[in-house]
């Protein structure tokens, strides 16, 4: 990029040039004189699945030459988050300027309404005047015709070339898939990257398969590299350089697993490079310096609204996200957030916070481990390795972590730990920094009015005629008693008493369905974690709520007791959940994600439930009419593993 711009050139309509001297002694800024004379263009160059596993992120194994020197001349971000470890989720955020747990679209795959009137960021710029084109990766988690997402142009062939005229300022995206999971253990590929020499994370076995697929992940790195490389080059063929503001970044992680779709840092952290064409400085960052790292915290949130102020537009109130460039930068931010909801097949919900050197996790299901059996993850030879060694005793404990029931919190430290594989959540000497992202990320989530905290089965009956954001900005949406009792229950899967029961069993008696699940599922945990520690009498009394349970009214809360009677030493209690549990999986009865739900519980117990039933598990059919667009084949995908 051409960083001895002594003048600017601005291309009218008739395609005459006019040169606009930056020379001034009048006033001294030129920088600003350019900037009211035409917006400046803005190139977003996206990677699939890769963190900053770059040679300028200081990674001796890379080979990314085309990046390295754009980031040479621009400003790299130290830690970019990419807000959910997961496409769908992470490009829904990007697209509304929003976090996709406000929206109730955190869940891999789903589809979920906006509010009436409220717009994306691309529909703000092109009411700027920007011709915008998208090429051509979309995948938002919204129930949103594509036309009305605000792209003059999207697919293969979209380019900034297209717009009407030279004099009409572009915002274009050009998405690289090479880099993408699947493209890290497609075959035939010759190795370039000696295997020998990858960079193998301690969580990680060190085996000649994990260690090919990540020469290959690298492999694929050098060649989104290249394509990059393209772009820039065409950028300047174009005379388009020193009018062009162009971002890199990846869209979350690396697709190795325990990257992708985990929200430690190596499932959120990516590569961010900005460069800002010098006569474009004055909408630059004021740390801005080429060649330069900047420790300011940046998130995918954020994204949109900073492509609307540098278009020098306001970005809309609903908006989430605080610009870091152009005329409405805002403040620094002192924590990022990152989220998990359904990840394809598989159910969880963890928030994580970081403040850029200590990432902290809370788990609402820490009696599931970290990875589960999700089909697509287990095409990459590394996984399978990983489980088996793991099933056959041979991993080490760091390495056995990841297949393991969790504990409630996580707390590590990236300086001592970039694997995050320490857990400091019980270090004395760290208790104030637990204590300190634990309330930031309960306050955030109260602040977003996070929609996880009902079950995705449970938003979906709620919102039948309302966009989910509309019904979680209503007094119908009690976030407070809703967080507060998803709190307290996942606590008691870290210490249960009698009085712990005590609180539970009163939130199972609330009005509020969301309440009671999260009630009931404090039982279940607290019971399962803390029996020998409970009276003989809190036990039964919370054993006997559970069964009162499985007549409630709302099947997310009988699948919460039948998850946690499945469990108890009594025959009758146990065929009393097992069969509501087949009823619950057996499709349309009670809806498509209780049959999801239910079956991530069924997969837990698979023995229990079908002694304890005498049914088979090819009595569910998985596939119905009523199955939604997007994800419509999980259940199906559940069955094929509960018949392995």
């Amino acid at each position: 990029m051409n960083q001895t711009i002594t003048r600017l050139t601005v291309t009218f309509a008739s395609g005459l040039a006019v040169l606009a001297v930056l020379m001034t002694n009048a006033t001294g800024h030129a920088d600003e004189q350019a900037s009211e004379l035409r917006p400046p263009n803005i190139l977003w160059l996206t990677s699939e699945d890769n963190g900053p596993e770059l040679g300028c992120y200081g990674d001796s194994y890379a080979d990314t030459p085309h990046i390295d020197e754009l980031a040479a001349e621009s400003l790299r971000y130290r830690m970019c988050w990419s807000n959910a470890p997961v496409c769908a989720p992470a490009r829904t955020t990007i697209i509304s300027g929003m976090y996709a747990t406000s929206l109730g679209g955190e869940n891999m795959r789903s589809s979920v309404a906006l509010p009436k009137g409220m717009k994306l960021y691309p529909q703000v710029l092109r009411e700027a005047g920007y011709y915008c084109t998208n090429n051509s990766k979309t995948d938002y988690n919204l129930d949103l015709p594509l036309g009305d997402v605000g792209w003059h142009e999207n697919g293969g062939k979209a380019h900034w070339k297209n717009r009407p005229d030279a004099s009409t300022p572009f915002f274009s995206i050009f998405n690289y898939t090479i880099s993408h999971e699947s493209k890290i253990r497609n075959q035939p590929h010759t190795l370039v990257h000696d295997p020998a020499e990858a960079p193998v994370p301690s969580y990680h076995p060190d085996t000649p398969e994990v260690r090919r697929d990540w020469a290959q992940y690298y492999d694929r790195l050098s060649e989104m590299d290249a394509k990059v490389g393209h772009a820039l080059a065409e950028l300047e063929e174009d005379g388009l350089a020193d009018s062009t503001i162009v971002f890199y970044y990846g869209d979350h992680g690396s697709g190795m697993p325990r990257s992708k779709r985990w929200p430690f840092n190596s499932g959120l952290q990516v590569p961010l490079v900005v460069h800002v064409p010098e006569a474009y400085r004055d909408l630059a960052p004021a740390d801005y310096a080429p060649g330069e790292m900047t420790d300011r915290l940046v998130s995918f949130v954020d994204l949109g609204p900073t492509a609307i102020s540098l278009a020098g537009a306001a970005p809309p109130a609903n908006m989430q996200g605080v610009p870091f460039m152009g005329q409405n930068n805002g403040e620094s931010k002192k924590y990022l957030f990152g989220y998990r909801g359904r990840m394809d097949e598989r159910i969880e919900m963890v928030r994580s916070c970081t403040d850029g050197r200590f990432v902290y996790l809370r788990h609402f299901y820490p009696d599931r481990p970290y990875l589960k059996h999700v089909g697509y993850m287990f095409q990459t030879p590394t996984t399978r390795i990983w489980k088996e060694m793991f099933d056959a005793g041979k991993l080490n404990e760091v390495q056995s972590q990841a297949w393991q029931t969790k504990a409630v919190e996580d707390l590590f430290d990236l300086q001592s730990d970039p694997d995050e594989v320490n857990n400091l959540a019980d270090s004395p000497e760290h208790q104030e920094k637990l204590a300190e992202l634990r309330e930031a990320t309960r306050d955030w989530m109260q602040s977003t009015r996070d929609l996880g905290l009902l079950t995705e089965a449970e938003m979906h009956r709620r919102t039948k005629d309302v966009a989910p954001r509309t019904y979680a900005l209503s007094d119908q949406f009690d976030v407070d008693s809703l967080l507060s009792a998803a709190w307290d229950a996942s606590d008691a899967w870290r210490a249960c008493d009698d009085d712990v029961i005590a609180k539970m069993t009163e939130l199972c008696s609330s009005e509020d369905s969301g309440v009671r699940f999260w009630g009931t599922r404090g039982l279940a945990l607290g019971l399962e974690a803390h029996r020998d520690a409970l009276s003989s009498q809190a036990a039964t009394g919370a054993t006997q709520t559970l069964a009162d349970l499985l007549e409630d009214s709302n099947p997310s809360v009988r699948l919460a007791a039948a998850d946690g009677l499945i469990q108890v030493d009594n025959e009758q209690l146990q065929a009393a959940a097992a069969t509501e549990l087949m009823r619950l999986s057996d499709l349309p009865s009670e809806g498509y994600y209780v049959g999801i739900a239910a079956l991530n519980v069924v997969d837990v117990h698979r023995d229990v439930v079908q002694d304890a039933t005498g049914q088979s598990l090819d009595s569910i059919d998985g596939k119905h009419d009523n199955a939604p667009k997007r994800g419509g084949d999980y259940v199906q995908r559940l069955l094929e593993t509960l018949g392995q």
